[in-house]
């Protein structure tokens, strides 16, 4: 019997994508990705304007995905990033409070998108078994005869390709969601918040000597939180920083000149218009778009044996929890386990029938599916939970005083420092542990805990914010206790001296 290698084909050529092609390479299958925009290493991608986009905050989830797939592609990527070891909150007065996210000092990462696509990019086109395809439009995928139909932009000529199996991470707005829909009973949800964003640009200062220089500290996310709106600022390379504003369509639909827009940004966020200057904000306000935030969810993610979709096709999110792209690259690597777990080959019989299914491929679909799903849900709710954080419950005393105490116990009951290379290792055999011990805050979990799952994490928060919850009314019934017994005593002492000055 004649063998040859499975042919996988991959739709969209973003970081999840490329992170999916490379993993199905590794295992020796032939892939070929299928992108509908331009390479966007070329010249002529690089021009200003292009790929606008929330700058990206990669974290230990996505590092150990591309850790597991790629050890030496997650070494060279991270020469690019930017470590931002907390929050700084700018209130309105303009004084700056420090918020870090780790006792530990763990940090988060800034990073361009360009870049650690192109990264990752060149990563897929260097190895043997894989194909790129740039401005190849899908137009339709017969799943049960796995063929695929694609358009070439630049011939303008529609061809057919057949696949094994096909990757769909093409986006939120994605092609192969819609073609599964067709063969799947798939429960899709569509959701358009009333906040809209618009990126913005903060330009380094210059030093003495006319060097570029950070105008902000670039060991933190820069937050301006107000209450229903916010303003952020990443640190790039170059000393810039990318800025977002989140406000809703309501509050960005009166800005509709120049003077009315600074006057209100003036109002709002006077010290990030000094950094910024006026003219430098208003022709970002007139040149780049106001964008929709959307959140999406479906299930199942998979057809038998034949197509899976990952990343933002099977479930876009908020980015306020920095989490959309460090999940999109999870899926790959939970992905990548099962097939591993399942014993998946990459060689196939070259007269299997296309109605054929493979058990073991079909048993890891739908166990990723099954165990996925949670996961997905949670993430997606504590992303929009996250933004009512930022914008302003960051500025509350109560928050404050609560982070305290989830600090307080997580110091008194965790282990030490839990390494993302110690968990490296258990990550390359497992989608995640099933020891997790000692209180964790939610934060530090989701973002430095890659081997707790978002469903996990966000159960052990509610259990431990009930417990919180439970304390305080414990210490304000111990505090009224006090104080009965203070005014008794104080009653008796006034009481005394009353009898004898008489």
């Amino acid at each position: 019997m004649s063998l040859r290698a499975r042919k996988a084909v991959v739709v969209g050529g973003g970081p999840v994508g490329c992170l999916a092609a490379i993993a199905l390479a590794k295992r020796g299958w032939q892939v070929d990705l299928f992108e509908g925009r331009p390479d966007l290493r070329a010249p002529s991608s690089k021009h200003p304007g292009q790929l606008r986009s929330i700058n990206l905050a990669i974290s230990h989830r996505g590092l150990a995905a591309i850790q597991v797939i790629d050890p030496l592609a997650a070494e060279r990527f991270l020469q690019t990033v930017i470590p931002m070891k907390g929050r700084m909150i700018h209130h309105p007065n303009g004084t700056q409070d420090s918020q870090l996210y780790d006792r530990d000092g763990q940090c988060i990462n800034s990073i361009d998108r360009a870049l650690l696509n192109e990264s990752l990019l060149d990563e897929a086109a260097s190895s043997p078994n894989i194909q790129l395809f740039f401005e190849h439009k899908v137009q339709f995928v017969d799943f049960d005869k796995k063929i695929m139909t694609v358009l070439d932009g630049r011939s303008g000529a529609s061809r057919s390709v057949e696949f094994d199996f096909c990757v769909g991470a093409d986006g939120s707005y994605s092609v192969i969601r819609r073609q599964m829909m067709k063969v799947v009973r798939m429960d899709f949800q569509q959701e358009y918040l009333r906040d809209e964003y618009i990126e913005l640009k903060m330009p380094a200062g210059r030093d003495s000597k006319g060097d570029p220089v950070f105008v902000l500290d670039p060991g933190h996310l820069h937050i301006w939180p107000r209450h229903s709106f916010m303003f952020i600022a990443l640190p790039n390379k170059d000393k810039s920083f990318t800025c977002t504003l989140f406000a809703p369509t309501t509050e960005l639909d009166p800005l509709v000149d120049r003077d009315t827009f600074l006057t209100w940004f003036k109002k709002y966020f006077p010290d990030a218009l000094e950094l910024i200057g006026e003219d430098n904000l208003a022709t970002d306000w007139a040149q780049n778009p106001r964008s929709p935030l959307i959140c999406t969810r479906s299930n199942p993610y998979h057809y038998l044996d034949r197509a899976i979709l990952l990343g933002d096709a099977a479930h876009s999110m908020v980015p306020f929890y920095g989490q959309g792209l460090n999940c999109g690259l999870e899926d790959v690597r939970v992905l990548d386990n099962l097939l591993g777990q399942a014993q998946v080959e990459a060689m196939i019989s070259e007269s299997a029938a296309p109605g054929h299914v493979d058990k073991k491929l079909a048993g890891a679909l739908a166990r990723y599916s099954e165990s996925r799903h949670g996961d997905l849900l949670a993430i997606c709710d504590l992303a929009m939970a996250n933004y009512v954080e930022m914008r302003h419950s960051v500025t509350t005393p109560a928050y404050i005083f609560r982070k305290a105490v989830d600090a307080l116990l997580y110091s008194l009951t965790a282990r030490g420092n839990i390494s993302l290379p110690s968990l490296v290792p258990l990550l390359s055999q497992v989608p995640f542990s099933s020891e997790i011990s000692g209180w964790l805050p939610l934060y530090t979990m989701v973002t430095f805990r890659p081997d707790v799952s978002y469903a996990t994490a966000k159960w052990r928060a509610e259990r431990q914010s009930h417990i919180l919850s439970w304390l305080g009314w414990v210490g304000t019934g111990a505090l009224g206790v006090a104080g009965v017994g203070v005014m008794r005593l104080a009653w008796l002492g006034f009481s005394r001296q009353m009898r004898l000055q008489r």
